[in-house]
């Protein structure tokens, strides 16, 4: 659980992450939500839930292989004492997939892939290139994937400093390592303030410097908890609630009434917005509810709750883990639904586009 585990939890979150992002195309098909459009995406290019599916299990079958060899290993006497072997199938798992991803050959999605890599490029380096509905909505999803970065982070230590030889990992004793523990939680939410910072002086709009607070009061939160876990004192806690029930407070405000463009007092449907397209309005208050509780998963952290009596404690900083991005999977439904109806983020989204040639009424009737 100390070694093994969190090598493999890495391609948990990534599996999840696009098993969310495979019913989003399916609920957005249904509800006709013109996603493809609204992305960009080249046309027939673009991947079908089926597709997603088609990777996500995939990469789930190759994920259960290795953690099925590292077992027959470990139990088999004559591979039991090749340790470093063992060690090593989580590493080059990662390898295949960054291969596959990388790779220049048009098979796999080739077009989808180079357009993940572009988007993920212009993240990486925000505020260089102008911000796009992709890229934001990149950036996004990356900040439900803090566990993912630091669980690379885990990889580079334990395979850069060769404790997997032995088995045994020092990370935690390394002031280096607790440094970057900070840092790649912080990144994403770092890239999304530099993508609203070029928003605000491009289009001049003031949301984009609140939204943008909202990050850097994210960020401030995710450092305070991280030092909380690390340090476990009482002035920590107290100081990462605050900053973490502010954030909280922020982002749930933000997220359905700036994002979802919900809680309009003087809609046509109470508390909603006037455009839907799920007919079922419970279905907007549940997921409310739902966002809300999903966000209150940091209080795990702060009132010390390190084990469950039936969890490893790595076992339940995934599972909290896998609930910010079960959120995020809601979110990504109703923040695109948001943006078909009305075009609150200032993008290329319409509910009709014109034909390209004039039609005469009067010369029709003339002939």
């Amino acid at each position: 659980m100390e070694n093994i585990f969190p090598l493999y939890s890495l391609f948990g979150f990534i599996i999840l992450h696009m098993l969310m992002y495979s019913a989003n195309i399916y609920f957005w098909r249904r509800f006709r939500v013109n996603y493809t459009f609204i992305f960009g995406f080249k046309k027939g290019t673009e991947l079908g839930y089926r597709e997603v599916l088609l990777l996500s299990s995939g990469l789930a079958v190759l994920t259960f292989a290795g953690v099925i060899s590292n077992l027959d290993m470990e139990m088999d006497q004559r591979t039991k004492s090749f340790t470093a072997l063992t060690e090593l199938v989580p590493l080059g798992l990662v390898i295949v997939v960054l291969l596959i991803t990388f790779c220049p050959f048009n098979i796999i999605y080739q077009s989808s892939r180079f357009f993940l890599i572009q988007c993920a490029i212009h993240c990486i380096c925000a505020p260089l290139y102008k911000v796009t509905l992709p890229d934001f909505f990149l950036a996004d999803q990356l900040t439900s994937q803090v566990q993912a970065f630091r669980s690379l982070e885990f990889y580079i230590c334990y395979y850069g400093w060769g404790d997997f030889k032995s088995r045994s990992n020092k990370c935690l004793e390394s002031n280096v390592y607790k440094t970057f523990y900070f840092v790649v939680a912080v990144i994403p939410f770092w890239i999304r303030s530099l993508q609203c910072l070029r928003r605000l002086l491009e289009e001049k709009d003031i949301m984009q410097g609140l939204n943008g607070l909202k990050y850097v009061s994210i960020i401030i939160a995710v450092a305070m908890r991280t030092g909380n876990e690390l340090n476990r004192g009482m002035t920590w806690k107290i100081i990462a609630a605050m900053t973490s029930g502010f954030a909280t407070i922020a982002s749930t405000y933000w997220d359905i009434v700036i994002d979802w463009g919900l809680l309009r007092w003087s809609s046509r449907n109470p508390w909603l917005r006037d455009k839907l397209v799920i007919p079922n309005r419970s279905v907007y208050f549940a997921a409310m509810v739902l966002n809300v509780l999903l966000r209150l998963a940091w209080m795990q952290s702060v009132l010390g709750i390190r084990e469950a009596p039936f969890l490893h404690r790595t076992a339940l900083i995934a599972l909290v883990a896998c609930l910010e991005i079960l959120r995020r999977g809601i979110w990504n439904f109703f923040r695109l639904e948001n943006e078909h109806l009305n075009n609150v983020g200032k993008y290329r989204a319409f509910k009709s586009v014109p034909l390209p040639f004039n039609y005469d009424e009067d010369e029709e009737k003339d002939l």
